[in-house]
């Protein structure tokens, strides 16, 4: 008989996602005539940029010509997109990077999960709880966490509970973590650190040995002038540091599939001998087994939002969707609501008052058919905390918030 992944059955039977979309689609069935305005997923709405969509076509057009054809591609990337992410997105924070280190995938979903690949079996791995499910998810899958416990926290995982309490900043863990997954700007909470704050982090792994993976997915939402853009702003970060960006949430890639994963090339991991090993290497090694790299048009449009017309249009996006968030922010002052984020993020985090997180998810929906994301979803310390997303239209946006202020709380 063939044997399975054992560690699959210490998941949660559906994805979080999925189980908030059959709930809907419940709520449907009983109310057909229901406008549901959706708060819940973090799915862009606006369209690709022009410059995108332009790049896009002609580089199409070269698929169907001979002379310009593209079969496969670098597992790593095409150089000019390479280029592109140094020259715009580090290079004037100075931060110094080669070719080398820079990885093109299709996604920073793929890329967090994927990543736990070139560990050891035996690392211990902290998350920030609430945190994003797939960062813990796919560790469980590997087999570094056991059964949940009574507080639903995975036996073997290092939990840093993110509240109120403590202003959503992640405690230093108790015990040494090798592997330490950190996403700020946050999400789900919407929160930031400084750089103060997270030189914290950055020495505590220098100290101890330990490998931050950073999730940068949202930095280009930041507004604040102390809030750092990228983990290699502070000093030493290189030796230590892993770092993720996408251009799904940047530019509305979330369809179209394309991200970034920067790996230095003096990150190094010992073996059980003790022996030191670049992690360029081995994550190199990774990427041309697995991964056949991202199609050529997508690369190429990927490109044009660094272009000067591209620029202009994703920060007029991303202006609007931080419009979005200083709408709900400011209606939610009228519902006696307390709430966190939509500051540096498109993320808005909402105390649930005296009820659970289900419970406002299904009071928000029966109520004023609007939809977020149950707080509890994300970890144990997510439990008492709702997510509303920036991400709708801004006509959504505000006929939602007119609803759930008429609702009692």
């Amino acid at each position: 008989m063939t044997l399975i992944n054992e560690n699959y059955l210490h998941l949660e039977e559906s994805y979080l996602f999925s189980e908030i979309n059959q709930k809907i689609e419940e709520y449907r069935k009983e109310n057909p005539k229901a406008n549901i305005i959706s708060m819940g997923i973090g799915d862009v709405t606006r369209p690709l940029p022009k410059a995108v969509i332009e790049a896009f076509h002609n580089a199409v057009d070269e698929m169907a010509h001979k002379e310009t054809f593209k079969g496969y591609g670098p597992e790593q990337g095409y150089p000019f997109l390479r280029e592109a992410i140094i020259e715009n997105d580090y290079k004037p924070r100075g931060v110094k990077l080669t070719l080398q280190e820079v990885f093109i995938s299709d996604g920073a979903k793929c890329d967090t999960a994927n990543i736990q690949e070139i560990f050891s079996k035996d690392n211990k791995v902290a998350i920030t709880d609430p945190v994003y499910p797939v960062y813990v998810e796919s560790n469980v899958m590997a087999g570094r966490g056991g059964p949940q416990d009574k507080k639903g926290q995975y036996n073997g995982i290092i939990y840093l509970p993110c509240t109120a309490e403590n202003n959503f900043q992640p405690p230093l863990p108790e015990e040494k973590a090798d592997l330490i997954y950190l996403c700020y700007p946050n999400n789900p909470t919407g929160t930031s650190l400084t750089k103060d704050q997270l030189k914290e982090w950055v020495d505590y792994a220098r100290d101890n040995n330990s490998i931050i993976l950073f999730d940068g997915a949202y930095e280009a939402y930041i507004q604040e002038k102390n809030i750092p853009h990228s983990i290699y702003e502070i000093e030493g970060a290189l030796e230590v540091a892993i770092e993720f960006r996408s251009f799904s949430k940047t530019a509305g890639f979330t369809g179209t599939r394309c991200a970034y994963t920067i790996v230095p090339e003096e990150l190094e991991a010992e073996d059980s001998q003790g022996r030191k090993h670049p992690l360029n290497r081995l994550w190199n090694r990774r990427q041309t087994t697995k991964f056949n790299g991202v199609s050529y048009p997508v690369q190429v449009a990927a490109a044009a939002t660094y272009t000067k017309e591209g620029q202009k249009e994703i920060k007029k996006s991303i202006k609007y969707y931080m419009e979005n968030a200083r709408i709900i922010r400011e209606n939610l002052k009228d519902t006696g609501l307390e709430y966190y984020g939509g500051v540096n993020a498109p993320y808005i985090w909402i105390k649930t008052p005296n009820m659970s997180s289900w419970q406002f998810f299904d009071k928000l929906l029966e109520e004023a058919q609007v939809v977020g994301t149950p707080g509890t979803g994300f970890g144990p310390s997510g439990e008492g905390y709702f997510r509303l997303t920036a991400f709708n239209t801004r006509k959504n946006t505000k006929e939602a918030m007119e609803r759930i202020k008429k609702i009692e709380f």
